[in-house]
């Protein structure tokens, strides 16, 4: 006779025995030939580790699903970080462009114009494109109506919303990376984060986009930061050498 540890119910021989419960701490049945094993139905389908498996993006008990999905980073509501990062781009613009810039040299002033202003450009119009872009999966965007309402997740149902790459929310089958995003309610193509800056997911569709604008924002930063540090600099040793614009014609010179 041979016992083994089972995740099912105790077996009628043991529930007569005299051996406490908590002494016993393997389960045990008989085995006997032609019998086989039951598995739970449901646990297969909920739990099965060999099956693809995606829970929706920092989804927890305590958190409100959306009604409707979202359809990119315009819709409502908007992100605070979105108000931030206009009054910092436009700072950056009028102090740059309007300030530090044209105290610069001459010889230096239009390529600073040319290159710093390229860079801006680049950064706008890309930081734009990566909220405007709808990043659902393209199964998604075939049959996805945005104005009818999503169903709530039901975690008691089944534990995953993305199994065997189809998600139970969105009703469509998904690609082998994509993740039901719980902030936008809809599965993302080759998911990589949601970015608040944006507010929109980052994922295949625009993360040329999204990497651009970031590449572009850092650069732009790192050259005006080296324009500051010149005029810093200019100021202590000489100063005139920063009044070669016309706005500062009226300006006393130094003594």
């Amino acid at each position: 006779m041979t016992f083994r540890p089972t995740g099912g119910k105790i077996p009628q021989e043991l529930q007569s025995s005299s051996k406490p419960l908590s002494a016993r701490p393997w389960e045990a049945r008989e085995e006997r030939p032609g019998q086989e094993n039951m598995l739970n139905i449901a646990d297969m389908t909920c739990y099965d580790k060999k099956l693809r498996q995606t829970s929706p993006e920092q989804l927890n008990d305590h958190m409100v699903v959306p009604l409707h999905s979202r359809v990119n980073g315009w819709s409502l509501p908007l992100h605070s970080f979105q108000l931030i990062t206009l009054v910092l781009y436009s700072y950056l613009a009028i102090v740059g462009f309007g300030i530090y810039i044209p105290l610069l040299p001459n010889e230096w002033k239009l390529v600073a114009y040319a290159v710093i202003g390229l860079i801006f450009v680049h950064h706008l119009i890309t930081h734009l494109v990566a909220i405007t872009i709808d990043p659902a999966d393209q199964n998604i965007l075939k049959k996805k109506n945005y104005k009818k309402p999503m169903p709530i997740f039901d975690r008691s149902k089944c534990k995953h919303v993305i199994q065997n790459q189809y998600c139970y929310l969105c009703e469509a089958d998904v690609g082998p990376k994509t993740k039901h995003c719980s902030t936008c309610n809809k599965c993302i193509a080759d998911f990589d984060h949601h970015c608040n800056w944006l507010n929109n997911c980052v994922g295949s569709r625009n993360y040329w986009f999204f990497f651009n604008a970031i590449a572009s924002a850092a650069l732009g930063i790192l050259l005006l930061i080296m324009v500051m540090i010149y005029v810093f600099i200019q100021y202590f040793v000489d100063p005139e050498r920063l009044r070669t614009s016309p706005q500062f014609e009226s300006i006393v010179p130094l003594t």
